[in-house]
This record gives structure tokens, sequence and C-alpha cells, in this order.
């Protein structure tokens, strides 16, 4: 008789705190879907500063609202390899690389998009190479790893003149960090970038310890040193019209390229 009593009051106890769980269930979803329509409506009435609109359409749901994008999960390491229908061959096409006139006529947003494209394609082609290396067979079209280099070279080269045309207009110095043309104690003329300190350059015993000039008596070392430099040039020239006119000799068919 105690034994059926105290099961009947555990059974009691269980369903009460299921009846309590349904309950605290119930009003937790009730509270987020009155915290997600108020998260809605707030969205819909906050407005851009720029062009006055709405970031999210009154129906749009919060998961929508993403303010980071990122690239879709499904393209993984098969994005360092070639498309597989250039798998096998011997020669893939490929277009010119980039000029430097094509590049200038572009915006620097869509300059940017095109050196990640470049830069990815330039992954695939030296993954390409590497694998060719270790498989020692000859990478099918070598030259688009060149043409890929030339154009991020040309990209690169059209963006510092942008940032130059531009620091020029608001500081007026080409160089992003200004300097000065100087000469050390060996003679040598080199560029020599300003550095801020925190002291003026008269107190900067360190600033004061570099000589920016060149003593006299280096003088001749300098002229014997452009001296050798000349005599240098002039060997190599000697030796490359020597080498010239063997060959031509032996083949006499051959074109000898324009000096």
């Amino acid at each position: 008789m105690a034994a059926s009593s105290s099961a009947g009051r555990v059974l009691t106890l269980c369903k009460q705190f299921q009846n309590v769980c349904r309950i605290s269930s119930a009003i937790n979803s009730q509270h987020c879907a009155a915290n997600l329509t108020k998260y809605q409506s707030h969205l819909y009435r906050v407005k851009s500063p720029l062009v006055g609109l709405s970031w999210c359409s009154p129906i749009s749901s919060v998961g929508q609202c993403r303010a980071l994008h990122t690239t879709i999960n499904r393209r993984g390491l098969e994005e360092f390899f070639d498309l597989p229908e250039n798998w096998g061959e011997a020669k893939v096409k490929s277009a010119a690389p980039w000029t430097a006139k094509q590049l200038r006529t572009k915006s620097n947003e869509d300059l940017h998009k095109l050196w990640y494209v470049l830069l990815k394609e330039k992954n695939m082609l030296l993954t390409l190479e590497q694998e060719s290396r270790r498989q020692r067979v000859q990478m099918p079209s070598p030259e688009r790893l060149r043409k890929v280099d030339r154009s991020m070279i040309r990209l690169e080269t059209v963006v510092n003149e942008r940032e130059t045309a531009l620091r020029l207009l608001q500081t007026g110095q080409e160089k992003g960090r200004p300097g000065a043309w100087r000469r050390n104690i060996f003679g040598h003329v080199y560029w020599y970038r300003f550095k801020e300190y925190a002291i003026p350059w008269y107190m900067n015993k360190r600033y004061r310890r570099k000589r920016f000039y060149t003593p006299k008596f280096v003088q001749p070392h300098i002229r014997l040193r452009i001296e050798k430099h000349l005599r240098e040039k002039a060997r190599k020239a000697s030796l490359e019209r020597e080498t010239q006119a063997k060959l031509k000799d032996r083949f006499p068919q051959m074109k000898v390229p324009a000096s």
C-alpha cells in the first residue's frame, strides 16, 4: 500500500513538471516571436544616410540581412586546379595579357576585382607547375604564367600611377614617403627617405652621426670606380661583338641582331 502511494506521488510530480516545461516553452516562443517582429520593424524604419532607402524589406527575415559576404562552400580545393576539360591537353588556349592602356580605362573597383581573379589564376598555374614537376612531365602552355605575371605587374603600375596623381593633387609629393637624393662618405648617391623623430634634428645624436657628404680625399677613388665600371662595360661589349662575329662566320645564314 505504501509502495503504491509513493508511486502515485512520483507520477503526479512528473506530470506537474511536464506541464511547467510546456508552459515555459510556449512563453519563450511568444517572446522570440515578439522580439523578431520588433527587430524587423526596427530594420524597416532605419534608413540609409546615403540613398535614403531601407536596408531590408519588411517581409525579409533576419537571416537574409547579413553584413558579411562569403563565397559558396561548394567550391573547395578544385579551384587550385585547371578545368576538367583541359586535363591531359598538351596546349591550352589563352588570351593575351592585359595591357596598361586597357587597364587605365577600368575603374578602381574593376581593378580590385581583376587583381584577385589574376591572383587565383596564378595560384592555379603554380599548382599545375608543381604537379607537372612532380610527375616529370611538361606543363601545358607554360606561357600562361608569364602572361598572368605581366598583367599583375601592369595592373600594379596603373594603381601606383593613380595613387601618385592623387598624392600630387593633395600634398604635392610624388612619393608616399618624402625624401631627397643624398651622397654618403663613399661618394654613392642614394635616395634618403625622411623619418619622424620625437626631437629636433639638431638635438638628435643618432641623426647627427650620419654623414651626408663626401670628403675630398675620396674624389680620386670615385674617378677610379667610374673608370673601372666603364672598362668592364667596354670589355663586355667587345666580347659580345667577337661572339657575334664568330657565329656569323660559322653560320652565314644567321641574322645578326641589331645593336
